[in-house]
């Protein structure tokens, strides 16, 4: 049987004497293997054994919906108390985010702002905030007139298009005079590979080219590579969020022009924090505070909770950065 589901980890932590943790939690993400998601296990592992739950986290073998639907069926067939998810598609998954809370399963997301079968949602920095940021970079990193490019996870991926409509549209207004976009935008940033081979066909066809807005871990790597080489660096910016170890060195030798993250391993906590809460009963209210997200404000009408906790990642910051193991 073709092995659909990889990176599972299991994390089980009973007191002694005791039976089995009191909160079973199974988490899917967009895909395993990658450093993003690889430090977002790490931060699951470490906050599961702190509370003492079971939790794990299933990162399927490629960027495919349909996998993880299949995921989180195998999860409401084991019956956990808490799904958490970072979706691909969004349409995709509320069907069976449904069937998990039809069977009474807490079902907590993250970069999924427009789910309504969940929940909670969190994000650790407003999606308007975020693409802005990167825009703004770019606009003041680039001297001449030209255009520029923006990726995306996927098409169907919500978050990195909310990051790339407002960057877009902070461009429009405040950077029009040096950038325009070439075509909409390209859904190729969860593969470095494809990342890459994209960047280089637009590199050919713009030679006034100035500039890549990466949204999604892959496609920063995949656009520096390309950068590298046509040895355009310095000319051609790259920025977008991306994993400091695995960028670290193109950033330094200026193939990567900067970008910003959160930490997934914090991440990784607040699903298994705010997890855990909700199973057990616990309200989420203005002033609640959890560990990662620090005292929010939920918006209780839409189940998100938004906090900005933005980090830079330049050349004063990635060596820190790498060094936690991001």
């Amino acid at each position: 049987m073709k092995r659909l589901l990889a990176a599972t980890t299991a994390v089980t932590l009973a007191w002694a004497g005791a039976a089995a943790a009191e909160t079973t939690m199974g988490i899917v993400v967009k895909i395993g293997g990658i450093p993003w998601f690889n430090a977002m296990e790490d931060g699951i592992k470490e906050r599961a054994a702190e509370l003492g739950v079971t939790a794990e986290m299933i990162g399927p073998t490629s960027a495919d919906p349909a996998l993880q639907v299949r995921a989180i069926e195998d999860l409401i067939a084991k019956g956990v108390d808490v799904i958490g998810v970072v979706p691909n598609d969004e349409a995709a998954l509320e069907p069976v985010l449904k069937k998990a809370m039809d069977a009474g399963i807490k079902v907590i997301a993250h970069e999924g702002p427009g789910l309504q079968n969940v929940d909670w949602n969190f994000e650790l920095a407003s999606a308007e905030g975020f693409g802005e940021a990167h825009a703004q970079l770019l606009c003041e990193k680039v001297s001449e007139p030209g255009k520029y490019a923006v990726y995306v996870g996927s098409l169907t991926v919500p978050l990195h298009n909310a990051w790339a409509d407002a960057a877009i549209a902070w461009i429009e207004a405040n950077c029009a005079d040096k950038l325009t976009i070439v075509g909409e935008r390209y859904g190729v940033a969860e593969s470095v590979d494809d990342s890459r081979s994209t960047a280089l066909d637009i590199i050919a066809a713009n030679p006034d080219l100035r500039g890549f807005l990466a949204f999604g871990s892959q496609g920063p790597i995949g656009a520096g590579r390309a950068i590298e080489e046509r040895r355009l660096g310095g000319q051609v910016h790259v920025l977008g969020p991306f994993s400091p170890g695995q960028g670290q060195s193109l950033l330094k030798n200026d193939i990567i022009s900067g970008g910003f993250m959160w930490n997934p391993a914090e991440a990784g906590g607040v699903f298994v924090t705010l997890g855990n809460m909700v199973a057990n009963g616990e309200a989420i209210t203005e002033g609640t505070v959890i560990e990662g997200l620090g005292t929010v404000s939920p918006d209780a009408a839409a189940r998100d909770i938004i906090t900005d906790n933005l980090l830079e990642i330049n050349k004063d910051t990635v060596d820190e950065l790498a060094a936690k193991g991001l």
